[in-house]
């Protein structure tokens, strides 16, 4: 047992259990281990689940385990004489925790083209996804080149997780037909989770199990019930989408496309209604004494309570920044009545951090709502429109 860099080791020992441990590099311990035709191996890495998923179907019996785990199976052959083992693969383990975690393929922000959206939105499950298959291409390989094939396989990707909201998204809008597209990606938004099954951050596993950013999860991981009935909601009509896209300076024929209409730029704002908010603090020129402050306008409808309700803003602290709403507390008299507030950062016009989240949360008197949206200050530079 060592890091099989060996083809010429592994042969020798090939008719045995092989007991890998790897260093940051499986995937060539996996091929050696296929090179020298192994009876069946296991793979101690800390490589995400994902990042092995690709040699899984390996023509050999093959598990993968954590170093924790994995220190365990080495211990234990160490101290036996005789270490015998077998591998059966006939459990389906359910309530794994901490869960979920961000994988290290997904896409992360900002996006590009227009930084002050926060992009992603938000997670859904993408990791080792059942999901239909072209019957016609193999699956996996049986040594020595017996090829499998099935109507279904095992994926994981954004490709995976993409449907899952696309699913949500068209449940919600049966149970709300009149809502539109931005209505319920806010609802989408503002009633993710952003704690695992242990209440803890989630975390991101490319980046040593650290919580994740807004700018990797987005609002967190959707949830289907929730945003069935999010209790207020940040609605955008087409008339906001076009002074946006005037905003970033798109050009008249451009914009026709895009909307096929013979919309024009006679307004323009790049303050789109979103359920999150990005603030740049990145004028390294600047006075590091000097302070830049960072508003947003926002219009909230309630689409909760059929009576009057009340929501009060709950704000989760930026490390460095001075952050506040305004009102404090809105009253909705009726449902669909609409509300505006104000959000304000306040700080150095250049922050020592790279990125700075928190979150702003309206929750009504009862609790019964709670609308969380998440907040990033950041000083990577905002490429202009």
């Amino acid at each position: 047992m060592d890091r099989c860099g060996s083809v010429t080791e592994l042969k020798k020992v090939k008719f045995n259990i092989i007991v890998c441990k790897d260093d940051l590099s499986i995937s060539n311990q996996i091929e050696n281990a296929v090179s020298a035709e192994v009876v069946g191996a296991v793979f101690v890495s800390n490589s995400s689940i994902s990042e092995s998923e690709f040699y899984i179907r390996s023509p050999f019996p093959a598990a993968f385990t954590g170093l924790r785990d994995g220190q365990t199976i080495i211990d234990y052959i160490h101290k036996s004489s005789n270490p015998t083992a077998s591998l059966q693969f006939q459990k389906t383990v359910v309530g794994t925790k901490p869960a979920p975690k961000l994988d290290s393929y997904s896409s992360r922000g900002p996006f590009p083209s227009c930084p002050s959206i926060l992009k992603p939105d938000l997670l859904a499950p993408g990791s080792l996804v059942l999901a239909s298959w072209s019957p016609i291409s193999p699956v996996a390989k049986v040594r020595p080149s017996h090829l499998l094939f099935s109507d279904f396989n095992l994926i994981s990707g954004t490709s995976m997780a993409t449907p899952h909201v696309a699913g949500v998204a068209a449940l919600v809008k049966v149970v709300h037909p009149e809502w539109s597209p931005a209505a319920i990606r806010s609802a989408l938004v503002t009633t993710a989770d952003s704690l695992d099954n242990t209440l803890d951050p989630i975390k991101d596993m490319a980046n040593y199990d650290l919580p994740a950013s807004p700018l990797e999860m987005g609002a967190g991981l959707i949830n289907p019930n929730k945003a069935l009935n999010p209790g207020l909601v940040y609605d955008a009509t087409a008339d906001d989408y076009v002074k946006f896209l005037c905003a970033m300076n798109y050009t008249t024929t451009q914009i026709r496309i895009i909307t096929k209409s013979s919309r024009t730029c006679i307004n323009r704002s790049m303050d789109l209604n979103y359920p999150s908010f990005v603030a740049f603090f990145n004028n390294v020129d600047s006075n590091p004494n000097e302070k830049a402050v960072q508003v947003f306008w926002r219009t909230v409808t309630n689409v909760g309570d059929q009576g009057g309700t009340s929501y009060t803003a709950k704000l989760k602290g930026m490390e460095g920044l001075k952050v506040y709403v305004e009102p404090e507390r809105l009253e909705f008299k009726q449902k669909y009545e609409k509300q505006s507030y104000k959000l304000t950062l306040e700080g150095p016009k250049w922050l020592e951090k790279v990125v700075i989240f928190g979150s702003l949360t309206w929750v009504n008197d009862d609790g019964k709502y709670v609308v969380r949206s998440p907040i990033v200050a950041t000083s990577l530079v905002e490429e202009s429109p």
